[in-house]
């Protein structure tokens, strides 16, 4: 008899499930749930308004999705919940929310509905980069370990920085916090009735280490004495590992989305890392890139190295036995559908409709007809600001070479061929470290929607670009990590390279470089590797006194 397991992938605009064929890796339904609230950057739901550079959301939307996509996937395929063996989740991180000792988030209280800091934290919230700028001084003073595992900095997207901003700037908030929670492990607790703190964000985003555990309390005391006993106060719950199962569903759950009480749920996992089994990826030297809003990626390896920019590396942070290095860039699709939203012509999008084609469909075409370099227009990827290598969120976006006769499609190709020099600068600081890169995935919409960019990347990176079978790569992933919370004797498997290789996959074809697009994106790459210089490394801080005008006009 057939076995089958959920995955539920978290991202940054929806929630979406699969029921996946164990021995197959065949997705057998699935439903997707736009979150009510999406994004909230300017405005809580009441009107209350939000400051420069944060991004919220509202934790009922993340139990919608439980309570919507679960009963439509177990109609749609008429499966027995008895034959679900295991259910796996995977969020946006750092995604973090305040919480009471029963799980009851901050915001659905009434004194806090108000109150922007009392809801989730998005990953893209950078709201708090002064408090990760003063970690960062305050740990390299201190000859703090820990950053170097970070490549010397500590984003203001992760969990330490969040938690202080919330402390700082609102002080009875984080006192009534009893914990403070990632989301991932929020949805897992909801799930199964137990809290645990998942190693992925642990060790990428809260600064964990499975040897060191924690920064030391006089490390917090030192960024701020009232943060000293943080960790007790408020991460005072136990570590779930990766693969392993953290509960059974509860009866009340079970009720809602028609489960079996009881069913497996494994730890939660980081939406991007989650797609490593998804790609078919078992072993080290295979670079994944998670290509969505942003760009993940994650490089196993058999050794550690210290990285500078890189986001981290985690023994055993997404497959136990490898050192999991993480890189990326904060703004890839977001980058394109800025420009399809807010600098195309009407004309543009009136031809798109003609033709029965979204706006991005018609862009692509009009820019695969142009040769690299055609266009005279080098770009800076930097509209969210940087993630890697430079770990900057002050920086922001470049244009350079546009004239009267500059057209929509010539940005628009300018802008994916930004993305991609941004990767290339990745994966060359990778190399050089002492971290090999011997082939390249790519995963996510982007990958399977646009031929066009994924040739760009072969032939900036001058390397062939392999392409995971699969749209839904991020639930895939978690339902391979449910597989291996249900173990081998229920039907499931016993590790994630076994449930990966039977259940992850890629396509047979790849794109590979040409030859004669390779030699003038390796003029354009070295132009970008100038300007990226020169804005970034402290050659011109331009773009941080512009931003800094703007917040002091805008108050």
């Amino acid at each position: 008899m057939n076995k089958y397991v959920l995955g539920i992938d978290y991202g940054s605009l929806s929630g979406r499930t699969v029921l996946v064929q164990i021995d197959t890796g065949e997705v057998i339904a699935e439903c997707t749930l736009e979150y009510p609230h999406a994004v909230m950057d300017t405005a809580l739901p009441d009107g209350t308004p939000l400051g420069q550079d944060w991004a919220l959301q509202h934790p009922q939307d993340y139990l919608d999705v439980l309570y919507t996509t679960i009963p439509t996937v177990l109609k749609d395929s008429g499966i027995n919940p008895a034959d679900i063996i295991g259910i796996g989740t995977d969020f946006t991180a750092c995604t973090v929310l305040p919480v009471k000792a029963d799980g009851t988030p901050l915001c659905f209280l009434p004194e806090f509905a108000c109150a922007p800091n009392a809801y989730v934290k998005l990953w893209k919230h950078h709201a708090a980069q002064k408090y990760a700028t003063a970690l960062n001084e305050i740990a390299e003073a201190r000859g703090e370990t820990f950053l170097k595992r970070y490549g010397g900095k500590i984003s203001s997207e992760w969990e330490i920085p969040k938690i202080w901003q919330i402390l700082d700037e609102s002080p009875e908030i984080y006192a009534a916090a009893d914990y403070i929670v990632e989301a991932g492990d929020w949805i897992v607790w909801q799930l199964c009735g137990i809290l645990g703190k998942n190693t992925c964000a642990a060790g990428y985003k809260g600064t964990w280490s499975a040897k060191d555990g924690y920064p030391s309390s006089d490390f917090y005391k030192a960024l701020d004495p009232r943060l000293e006993n943080c960790v007790r106060e408020k991460l005072n719950f136990p570590i779930a590992e990766l693969g392993k199962a953290v509960g059974g569903i509860t009866a009340e759950m079970a009720e809602r989305t028609g489960l079996k009480a009881g069913t497996p749920v494994s730890a939660s996992i980081i939406d991007a890392h989650v797609a490593m089994p998804s790609a078919g990826i078992t072993g080290p030297g295979q670079l994944l890139a998670i290509m969505g809003t942003s760009t993940c990626h994650i490089l196993l390896s058999n050794e550690e190295h210290l990285v500078p920019g890189m986001c981290g590396v985690v023994d055993g942070g997404v497959y136990p036995g490898y050192y999991a290095y993480e890189a990326g860039q904060s703004c890839v699709g977001d980058h394109f559908a800025w420009f399809a939203e807010h600098c195309c012509p009407a004309s543009y999008q009136q031809a798109a409709n003609t033709q029965n084609k979204n706006l991005h469909a018609y862009l692509t075409e009009l820019a695969e007809m142009l040769q690299p370099g055609e266009s005279g227009l080098l770009a800076l990827d930097w509209w969210n600001g940087n993630r890697s290598v430079l770990v900057d969120f002050d920086l922001t976006g470049l244009v350079l070479g546009m004239t009267l006769s500059t057209k929509p499609e010539e940005l628009y190709r300018a802008l994916i061929e930004a993305t991609a020099y941004g990767t290339r600068m990745i994966v060359d600081n990778y190399v050089k470290n002492g971290v090999p890169v011997k082939k390249f995935v790519a995963t996510g919409g982007i990958s399977q929607k646009n031929a066009m960019a994924m040739q760009i990347y072969a032939d900036v990176l001058n390397m062939p670009v392999y392409i995971a079978d699969g749209k839904q790569g991020g639930a895939l992933g978690a339902a391979c990590f449910a597989a291996v919370a249900a173990g081998k004797e229920a039907g499931g498997f016993d590790s994630i390279t076994e449930a990966a290789a039977v259940m992850g996959k890629q396509k047979d074809t790849f794109y590979t470089p040409i030859p004669e697009h390779v030699a003038v994106y390796e003029t354009l790459y070295q132009e970008y590797t100038r300007l990226h210089d020169y804005f970034g490394r402290g050659g011109n801080d331009v773009m941080k006194r512009l931003k800094a005008m703007r917040t002091q006009i805008r108050g």
